[in-house]
């Protein structure tokens, strides 16, 4: 299915999001590390949105990420990916990022050809031991420390910059009402007049989204993202995937990592407060780093909004790429009955949802 050619279609397909290309196999990524970095390794192929990735396990008894690029992924934009990584370890140390690997060149990124004449970006990271808090519950001090680390990680990004912090992704939010001609590739109806209603009320909030405090920021502090011990006294041992930092508001960095300590059945069982964890996560946050009472207040509006693009982005790649529906539409159908709690609700209540 040919990508429609507007510039909004551009948008959402940036970063590959809409490339079709040809993956790379587990034989030919053993060779790549092979010859590369000298490892031999079994290797695991993960499930992702857009890339190749594989958990290594080295014959010497350590374990790696070994990550190529979709080949419509710019190059800047991995470096981007390779030197924040580099940045957060040098500036907090006890930050839990992977730790970038060198190859026998001594490069922490490079590309190369693969197999099928693709021109691939390539990076070799440490893989970080532990169970994905998607996998696993938490209690509130647990969700408490969830927050004081994205707290943490947002000071330690900062002061970063570079040339392609201010790229434009899909999954910001900043760029929601881009998002409007993925509204046709919605078949039902009432989910359709939905997302639409959410667009509007994100609409009228736009001026004061862009007047926002901005920076680098991680932009995808989910669960599948954050890796944790129970047993640990930090709970969270690791932050992975930076594939979407972007410089983008604060607030915005927030609510993401809010939206995924929402409820996921509230269709089944209704709430009367869907930020119920989502707070404790603030609470933690709020220890390590201050935020406003305007960004407070666009925080709820904001995870709204990121249930509407997730909608919509989700929906359209899922016709694009049906063999890779599930791991895609992993999150989609919980979001229609968080929309709904959304959109029953004024704005002024949504406003004061964490004041």
């Amino acid at each position: 299915m040919p990508p429609i050619q507007t510039d909004a279609t551009a948008l959402a397909i940036e970063g590959g999001l809409g490339a079709q290309y040809e993956r790379m196999l587990a034989d030919e990524a053993t060779e790549l590390l092979h010859c590369r970095f000298e490892i031999d390794a079994q290797l695991t192929k993960l499930a992702t949105e857009k890339d190749d990735t594989f958990r290594v396990d080295a014959a010497d008894g350590r374990r790696y990420t070994l990550k190529v690029a979709n080949p419509a992924e710019d190059p800047a934009d991995i470096s981007f990916q390779v030197q924040l990584l580099l940045h957060v370890a040098t500036t907090d140390a006890s930050i839990p990022v992977p730790r970038l690997v060198q190859n026998i060149s001594g490069r922490p990124h490079f590309t190369m050809i693969d197999r099928a004449a693709q021109s691939r970006h390539v990076h070799l990271m440490s893989y970080l031991e532990g169970t994905t808090l998607d996998s696993t519950g938490s209690n509130a001090k647990e969700r408490f420390r969830v927050g004081a680390m994205l707290g943490r990680l947002r000071y330690a990004t900062a002061g970063f910059s570079h040339p392609a912090d201010s790229r434009v992704l899909a999954w910001d939010v900043t760029h929601l009402l881009e998002l409007r001609h993925l509204l046709k590739c919605v078949q039902d109806d009432n989910q359709r007049e939905k997302l639409a209603r959410g667009m509007e009320r994100f609409a009228s909030l736009e001026d004061r989204v862009l007047k926002l405090r901005t920076q680098v920021l991680h932009n995808d502090f989910s669960k599948s993202n954050i890796i944790v011990d129970h047993a640990h006294p930090e709970f969270v041992t690791g932050i992975i995937d930076f594939g979407d930092v972007v410089r983008t508001a604060v607030a915005i960095d927030v609510s993401t990592a809010l939206l995924n300590q929402l409820p996921r059945n509230a269709a089944k069982t209704p709430v009367e407060d869907l930020f119920s964890d989502s707070r404790d996560v603030l609470r933690g946050y709020l220890s390590v780093a201050e935020l406003t009472e305007d960004e407070l207040q666009l925080i709820p509006h904001l995870v709204m909004a990121r249930v509407v693009a997730r909608a919509l982005i989700t929906l359209w790649r899922k016709k694009r790429f049906p063999e890779n529906s599930k791991y895609i539409m992993r999150n989609t159908e919980q979001g229609w009955a968080q929309l709904d709690w959304f959109l029953a609700r004024s704005f002024d209540e949504v406003s004061s949802m964490l004041l």
